[in-house]
């Protein structure tokens, strides 16, 4: 579950990083571009328009280069993970016919998926989904497989679900598991 946790957390201040860095590129534009009331800038008026414009050009690279720099040291980030999640991925993206069937055994035949203020989902499960993304690393195994209608399961898509998400599964579980293996939910595979 701490691997999951630091997973989950690492990939939301990656979003909010960018974001902020996306902001912050935005705002240097929109700033540079304002006329400053300054000798320099009055000078400059009375030049012509081409040199006007390369002033205007030269303000907004020096304002975009820092947070163009860091958005791209963000965007290699991104793609590093996106391929090790690539290598990581299972060959096996279907769960074997014994998996769903104890999967679905261990499930009563329900939705396991979170249906509104926090609780069970009431829908009959007619798929087996991946409960951490197959395409981001999850393995194919009955520890990662969750009964979900196909609203749920649709609504989840290749989310990492929250360590919230999962603690709040693993609680539903005791209600209607026997074993403590098979209340565990989440796996990652290990690279190769």
């Amino acid at each position: 579950m701490l691997e999951l946790k630091r997973i989950y957390w690492t990939r939301v201040a990656l979003r909010a990083a960018y974001f902020a860095a996306t902001i912050w590129l935005a705002a240097a534009v929109v700033l540079s571009l304002l006329p400053n009331a300054t000798a320099a800038t009055l000078s400059q008026r009375s030049t012509s328009p081409s040199d006007v414009l390369r002033g205007m050009f030269d303000g907004v690279m020096a304002a975009v280069t820092l947070p163009g720099l860091v958005i791209l040291a963000l965007v290699v980030t991104v793609l590093i993970i996106r391929s090790r999640d690539v290598r990581r991925r299972d060959p096996l993206r279907r769960f074997t016919r014994q998996q769903r069937r104890e999967g679905m055994a261990r499930a009563g035949g329900q939705c396991e998926m979170e249906a509104g203020f926090r609780r069970r989902c009431s829908r009959p499960a007619e798929h087996g989904d991946h409960f951490y993304p197959w395409s981001k690393g999850g393995s194919t195994s009955l520890q990662n497989f969750v009964a979900a209608c196909s609203r749920c399961n649709r609504a989840k898509g290749a989310q990492i679900p929250s360590p919230a998400q999962q603690q709040r599964l693993e609680r539903r579980r005791l209600s209607y598991v026997l074993s403590d293996d098979a209340v565990r939910v989440g796996e990652r595979r290990e690279f190769p």
